[in-house]
Order: structure tokens, then C-alpha cells, then sequence
């Protein structure tokens, strides 16, 4: 099913994300994200070694909030899973095609401490707001 339009609008752009994961307590995990998207799925690059990436691969639920930065009260919320996972070559030219939106220049090598992976998110229910 292709991803909402206004969604898809708000990931393309320079705006953030909220992601939302799930502890094993079930405590809920919030982080600001840097978010893109393809037709179908919003795209969350992280590392496997991260807690958000083990919270996913033991329970694919989330949210994830994107918010224009122009005006921080227009947002899309959406609730859904995370249904298939992208590593390799293609996660890494992910982040650089992000780090280049946000902030101009390629990730660094540094910066990263285990392997990068694309998080594919499948919205299942969207709230909106002043759109």
C-alpha cells in the first residue's frame, strides 16, 4: 500500500522523526530520528548494536511522529511495524544520502560502531494534525 502522501511529504523533507520502541518491560523508548521514506514504508537507519534496532527485532511495533520543522504544530503520527530490514551496502549509502539532508556532507566512518541497517516501517493507523 503506498505510504500517505502528507507522510511521505513530511519524511522527504528536512523534518524530524520520533521513533517510538518498545522495552522488554514493555516501557515504551523515545529517540529523535532522522527519517526518510521509499512509496510504501518510512525509512529509521540505525545500528544493530543499538537498543531501539533489539527492541524492533523482539517486538515491531512502533510510532513514529514526523514534524515540520517550519511549523512544529503540523505533524503525522504514525502507528505500525517494522516489516523487513535492509543491510549492507544500501544501509550505508541510506545514512550518507541522511547525513547529506540534515546536515550537508556524508556520515562519518567514525560515527559508526556495528553495522548500519535500514529499518523498513509499514504505518497500519495515521493521526495528523493541521494538515
Amino acid at each position: 500500500m503506498a505510504l500517505d502522501p502528507d507522510l511521505k511529504a513530511l519524511a522527504d523533507g528536512e523534518n524530524f522523526a520520533v521513533l517510538t520502541t518498545l522495552m522488554p518491560d514493555g516501557q515504551p523508548q523515545t529517540q529523535v530520528m532522522w527519517v526518510g521514506a521509499d512509496d510504501d514504508h518510512l525509512l529509521i537507519n540505525t545500528e544493530i548494536g543499538r537498543v531501539k534496532y533489539e527492541n524492533t527485532r523482539r517486538d515491531p511495533r512502533v510510532t513514529v511522529t514526523v514534524w515540520d520543522h517550519a511549523d512544529p504544530y503540523r505533524y503525522v503520527e504514525a502507528r505500525g511495524r517494522v516489516v523487513d530490514e535492509v543491510r549492507g551496502g544500501a544501509a550505508r549509502a541510506h545514512i550518507d544520502a541522511l547525513s547529506r539532508k540534515y546536515g550537508g556532507s556524508d556520515y562519518p566512518d567514525s560515527a559508526i560502531t556495528t553495522e548500519r541497517v535500514i529499518l523498513r516501517v509499514v504505518p497500519e493507523t495515521l493521526h495528523k494534525n493541521n494538515i
